[in-house]
């Protein structure tokens, strides 16, 4: 008990989180400090609050999101307004900024649409081809064919994939992960990479900070260095009150020789493979590209990597080199919070609203917006058969009270719920129709939708949708369908609880 009271008061988080207390201490004790222009104080925080109020109504944000932050400005004027400058502003600095957007306009050129390939799409469904379109422009990610495909899950499938294909490395690896934790994945991964270093292989990781603060040793990135890795950690944390410290690298992406891709659900850690139970089974998913669309995952990559390295990367050395048949429609894309593109979001509603059968999801959290929610509900009001399956063991009890209180009006609308009974589900899927999917790393809930970098892979017409659709049938033998008798069983305290964390749901 000892030492692992120690451990943790030696810890990076308790560190950080000490010395961001300190930080809020003394704005407290700054402004108890003052008291003695209390009223005049007083009637400046005051004003700031009304004005930041007043900010919060008229802009472009969700209509949720501002009432997250308007109910505590007005609880608290004081400390309210102070906060939402801190927290609340969804932005970053004008110089993080400028770079991040000449580094978007500096690859645009490089990723200039087919039209041959938008003609034919349009010529097959408008409707897909209007998808394809908005995340052509918003995304800047064009869409491809002459690629091959595969869906891999659970975990240990695109583990047992992804080793093979990075063994096969001849000149690049580029891996990009929220999550990597010591043990049999990770390890094993390593172990190969250390050894592609030695043959000459460019090997380059780019891991998110927060994702691996209780994960990873100290000083985890100089290690990896001496090994002869090219390593970036992504948007260290520090104790500060920074609004960007919100912004994390929720993308799983691994490029091998600029022909062989990867993304989806999983990261690199032992739970993602059922090496241990942690919250049952994990059920994941990912998907395998090969061909001419992997080309987006790179440039994807090499965008980062370049912010945080501030390296100018030859992007036409990392180009796909190999041929491959085609396999539908893929387009993989992106998403950046520093833009005003709720990419995530928008690819899903926009299947959602061209079904014209079914819409079968898979998400870990169900925390959604009034579009969101509005879009699910309308379309199963307009007869589409509309599945959601959640886990039903969670991994955050406050999150998954969240996602539970949304159960009762998707059913009553018609939504079908399902919990994914023997554990933790993890994947980001959707399926609609036989013909359109996205398989990638977004889930359903604030955080992804707002403040994450993520990304997914739009197929049309691909053997990915059958092989999606037949993966979640298998999931519904072991799913529990939530009832609204079961909604109704819920207890008067336990309501009190979820209407309470779904109003700060934004927030979490």
């Amino acid at each position: 008990m000892i030492k692992k009271i120690f451990k943790f008061l030696t810890s990076r988080v308790f560190i950080t989180g000490a010395l961001i207390a300190v930080q809020a201490a003394i704005l407290v004790i700054g402004i108890a400090f003052l008291s003695n222009y209390f009223f005049y104080l007083y009637l400046v925080f005051v004003v700031l609050s009304i004005v930041i109020t007043v900010y919060i109504v008229v802009n472009r944000d969700n209509p949720i999101y501002k009432l997250a932050w308007i109910i505590p400005i007005l609880l608290f004027p004081v400390f309210g307004g102070l906060l939402y400058l801190l927290f609340g502003k969804r932005n970053i600095s004008p110089k993080m900024r400028k770079q991040l957007e000449q580094l978007y306009r500096d690859t645009k050129e490089l990723l200039l649409p087919n039209k041959e390939i938008n003609d034919e799409l349009q010529a097959l469904s408008p409707d897909a081809a209007k998808q394809s379109h908005y995340l052509e422009r918003v995304s800047i990610a064009p869409v491809w064919k002459d690629t091959e495909v595969l869906f891999l899950t659970p975990g240990e499938e695109k583990f047992a994939h992804l080793v093979e294909e990075l063994k096969k490395a001849k000149h690049f690896i580029f891996l990009e992960y929220f999550i990597i934790e010591e043990g049999t994945m990770w390890n094993t991964v390593l172990d190969i990479l250390v050894e592609k270093v030695k043959e000459g292989v460019d090997v380059r990781l780019l891991y998110d900070d927060l994702g691996t603060i209780n994960l990873l040793p100290r000083g985890y990135d100089k290690k990896l260095r001496s090994l002869g890795l090219k390593v970036c950690v992504f948007n260290p944390f520090r104790p500060s009150l920074d609004t960007f410290m919100n912004y994390r690298d929720h993308r799983k992406i691994a490029v091998i020789d600029g022909n062989v891709g990867f993304t989806g659900g999983i990261n690199l850690a032992d739970e993602y493979i059922n090496a241990y139970p942690k919250h049952g089974h994990w059920k994941d998913s990912s998907i395998m590209l090969k061909g001419a669309a992997v080309w987006n995952l790179t440039t994807m990559f090499l965008q980062i990597w370049g912010f945080i390295s501030q390296e100018t990367p030859d992007y036409d050395q990392y180009r796909p080199t190999e041929k491959y048949p085609t396999d539908g429609f893929i387009q993989p894309f992106g998403d950046s919070p520093i833009d005003n593109y709720l990419v995530g979001e928008m690819a899903y509603m926009n299947m959602i609203n061209n079904a014209t059968r079914y819409v079968y999801i898979s998400t870990p959290y169900l925390i959604l917006d009034n579009e969101m929610l509005t879009a699910l509900c309308l379309a199963a009001e307009n007869g589409i058969d509309v599945r959601i399956v959640t886990p039903h063991i969670a991994d955050k009890w406050f999150v998954h009270e969240v996602t539970r209180s949304n159960y009762d009006t998707l059913i009553k609308a018609g939504v079908k719920i399902y919990e994914y009974t023997p554990g933790f589900i993890h994947a980001k899927t959707i399926v609609v129709d036989d013909e359109l999917s996205i398989v990638g790393t977004t889930n359903f809930d604030f955080r992804s939708f707002y403040l994450h970098f993520e990304c997914g892979v739009f197929t049309y017409r691909s053997s990915i949708a059958k092989q999606v659709y037949d993966d979640y049938m298998e999931i519904l033998k072991v799913s529990q369908q939530i009832t609204p008798e079961d909604c109704q069983k819920v207890s008067f305290f336990r309501r009190i609880v979820r209407a309470v964390l779904k109003v700060f749901a934004p927030l979490m």
